[in-house]
């Protein structure tokens, strides 16, 4: 396996159609919004993405959801425990070790890294993870509409409609989206990550929204469309992360654009800098 030894810049360019990409549960599970009232959807929950398409390529993924989970391990503290290599780590405190073999087990560590501190555990490792996500923010203010929802049945045996019933249900009407990414090759070195590794991220990026659909995100509501992919010839790279990711160009074509198609997206050239355009499946 081939430690990644060149920087790799990317970006996502994507879409959301009356969908919620990602609820604020400090204000009603609304579609985050920044003070300029442009859509954001944390660096978390696509993360939480592209662990969901690792786990769909049959990676080893140590932070699983508990409603996307592959193994019968109700807490990432029980997942580490039934590592008896990790466990030996653990017991000796040899915290090297200890997370040596949790980024050569998980993918998602050696990607992003992971703090394993547990209550009730002696252990306190931190490993720092050479794969950076932006917040995905979009090209324009979102109009975002909200609509009074309830059920048809209570919850509970009684004599008229529970509490619970009423509710509220939260969408962007329409947005463009876009987020930038990096990979750092000193972290790379420590955790073990691979160019194999990277064109599996690169795989997880272009499928982002393949088998993520739910009530607040129906099939065909989020969509990538394009995936930048820069690889740069050196360790350092030819260029810092902030001057490649400024090279993409996003133009309103209309004052009040509805769909991706009212949109011109551009690339700049940097000089002995290529960019790979991948389109989203």
């Amino acid at each position: 396996m081939t430690i990644l030894n060149h920087k790799i810049d990317f970006a996502v360019v994507l879409s959301v159609n009356n969908a919620n990409p990602n609820g604020d549960p400090l204000n009603g599970n609304r579609p985050r919004q920044n003070y300029d009232g442009h859509g954001e959807i944390s660096d978390v929950a696509i993360k939480r993405k592209i662990r969901n398409r690792f786990l769909d390529m049959g990676e080893k993924v140590f932070v699983q959801s508990n409603d996307y989970k592959v193994d019968q391990y109700k807490s990432l503290k029980d997942r580490a425990d039934a590592h008896e290599e990790l466990n030996k780590a653990s017991k000796a405190k040899d915290n090297e070790t200890f997370a040596r073999l949790a980024c050569e087990e998980w993918i998602d560590v050696r990607s992003f890294g992971q703090v394993f501190a547990f209550k009730g555990s002696d252990v306190s490792v931190g490993v720092r993870g050479p794969v950076s996500v932006h917040t995905a923010t979009s090209k324009d203010p979102v109009d975002i509409t909200s609509m009074q929802i309830t059920k048809s049945v209570n919850s509970v045996t009684g004599d008229k409609k529970g509490s619970d019933t009423m509710g509220m249900k939260h969408r962007v009407d329409f947005g463009l989206y876009v987020f930038y990414g990096s990979i750092n090759t000193q972290l790379a070195e420590k955790t073990g990550f691979s160019t194999k590794d990277a064109e599996k991220l690169k795989q997880a990026l272009i499928n982002l929204f393949e088998n993520d659909a739910s009530s607040a995100r129906p099939d065909g509501s989020m969509e990538v469309h394009h995936v930048y992919w820069w690889e740069h010839h050196s360790k350092l790279g030819q260029y810092s992360s902030a001057k490649v990711h400024r090279t993409v160009k996003i133009k309103s074509d209309k004052e009040s654009p509805k769909s991706y198609d009212d949109y011109s997206i551009t690339v700049e050239e940097l000089d002995g800098l290529p960019v790979e355009v991948l389109d989203g499946k």
